[in-house]
């Protein structure tokens, strides 16, 4: 389907020619559009299902909506705690928290679209894009093409050959957002972001939840500090964990049916984005060990970009071993005028890196900058409750880096906004040049802490000392006031 915008010239072949082709309206894509649209340029944003990308359909936006449900759940719960009486138990009414968050979902992908068909310059082509030259690219027997492609088409989950995965139904985030009704007992392969945002959110709704990780840690590219504070969080809401599992594999459980491998997966090992089997299923951990019995399973191991059916080789562009399009310092690919934003080029993966990979572009092509993705300094979140802010180095990178170092630690305990809150779990750590007296890196743990690692992020990218903020009166009482404190509290690395 083509929206009724203004399309390219054609030539006698019937190709439409533009100035500019974007595929994927993902993060990046969007925005990109429009700022190459308000320079006048003719624009095909092309979209194969979703407007708005992961973070608008199944990630971000739906997730931490589900996140800020669990959180009500969990408070009401504690009402107590705050001399609030409330009369009989706490429930969730997982159909209407499933309603919220696809609202919220609804609504966002409904703005992208709008917007876009209603761009100036631009011409919106529903279906599948792919490559047939350097710049050449078909979608449902349209052939487009311009001298400027952008390529934001995004990632979807990894689902490694684990034993027996294909005889059973396992669910990935996607499908975990298909869900409108309460897994009994809910098992999460996986120890980072995504397998814990969901094993507490589930836990809080009322599942028994059990976390599965090949690792002797949660989340392992974190301190072992923040790791550990981090699993007794967890462990103190009544999560259960199995590290250090070498023998993950699935079964039916005994008088299961199953859903065999044609039900459990759909076309290329994707898995079926739907709510998931009733069947209970033997999810294995350990050699010897007995299997935890489960009524639903989510596999959150990791990403892969969809780039395999992008028809890049006809267009000779390069990609890596894992399929991600190999990109500079200013993400050109390796065809000349032709980019690659967002999570499909390996440069980050997260909403905030693909937005940040379009400002590069737009700020490149248009502002006559010269920004380079090895200018951005590493930030992040982890969205179970207290959140984790994070930014620059950890505690290892640094160690491993030789330099001498200083160091600031606070538990949450001895922050009073923490305190008046009743949500006093969690630490702050702050690591500092000792010779250029810069900011290497920084997390917070604990209440406010992805929006309190913003002061950090900023002084660390405006060049300034760590005295700057140091010496910098904040506001009482807050979460930010603390970290002059740290600060001014310093000790050598040992």
């Amino acid at each position: 389907m083509v929206s009724p915008s203004v399309l390219g010239p054609s030539d006698k072949a019937g190709t439409q020619h533009y100035d500019a082709i974007i595929i994927g309206a993902g993060q990046a894509g969007p925005s990109l559009a429009g700022r190459l649209s308000d320079a006048g340029m003719r624009v095909a944003m092309i979209e194969r299902k979703q407007f708005g990308g992961t973070c608008v359909n199944t990630g971000c936006m739906p997730t931490k909506t589900l996140v800020a449900s669990a959180y009500a759940a969990h408070l009401a719960r504690r009402a107590a705690d705050y001399g609030v009486a409330l009369e009989g138990p706490v429930g969730v009414d997982i159909a209407r928290v499933k309603a919220r968050a696809d609202k919220v979902s609804s609504d966002a992908r409904t703005g992208v679209e709008n917007w876009l068909r209603g761009m100036a310059n631009c011409t919106v082509y529903q279906g599948h894009a792919r490559f047939t030259g350097p710049h050449d690219v078909e979608v449902d027997g349209h052939r487009l093409t311009a001298g400027r492609i952008f390529i934001n088409s995004g990632a979807r989950a990894l689902v490694p050959d684990l034993p027996g995965v294909d005889r059973v139904r396992i669910l990935t985030n996607v499908g975990m957002r298909a869900l409108d009704v309460l897994p009994r007992h809910l098992v999460v392969i996986g120890g980072s972001y995504i397998g814990l945002e969901f094993a507490q959110m589930y836990r809080r709704f009322g599942s028994e939840v059990t976390l599965v990780e090949r690792g002797p840690r949660l989340i392992a590219r974190e301190d072992e500090d923040i790791s550990e504070a981090i699993r007794g969080i967890l462990a103190r809401e009544g999560i259960g964990m199995r590290l250090d599992a070498d023998a993950i594999a699935f079964a039916p459980a005994p008088g299961a049916q199953g859903s065999g491998s044609q039900q459990g997966h759909q076309g290329a090992g994707q898995p079926l984005a739907t709510q998931g089997s009733s069947d209970e299923i033997d999810v294995y951990t350990h050699a010897g060990q007995a299997p935890v019995r489960a009524t639903h399973v989510l596999v959150a191991t990791g990403r892969r970009p969809n780039t395999d059916d992008l028809g890049l080789d006809a267009a000779g562009i390069a990609t890596d071993a894992r399929g991600y399009i190999e990109v500079d310092d200013s993400l050109c690919t390796s065809v000349p005028g032709v980019w690659a934003l967002g999570d499909c080029n390996g440069r980050g993966a997260f909403t905030h890196t693909a937005y940040n990979d379009y400002e590069i572009v737009a700020a490149n092509l248009l502002d006559g900058q010269t920004r380079r993705v090895s200018d951005r300094i590493p930030v992040y979140a982890l969205y179970i409750d207290p959140p984790l802010g994070r930014v620059g180095l950890t505690e290892a990178q640094v160690r491993r880096t030789g330099k001498p170092a200083l160091v600031g630690v606070r538990p949450m305990t001895r922050v009073g906004r923490a305190v008046e809150k009743g949500e006093t779990q969690g630490c702050m750590k702050v690591i500092v040049d000792a010779e250029s007296r810069r900011l290497l890196g920084a997390a917070i743990l604990g209440t406010g802490g992805d929006e309190a690692v913003h002061g950090l992020i900023d002084t660390m990218s405006a060049g300034e000392p760590y005295t700057t903020l140091r010496d910098t009166m904040h506001i009482h009482p807050t979460v930010s006031e603390l970290i002059p404190t740290v600060l001014g509290d310093l000790k050598p690395l040992a």
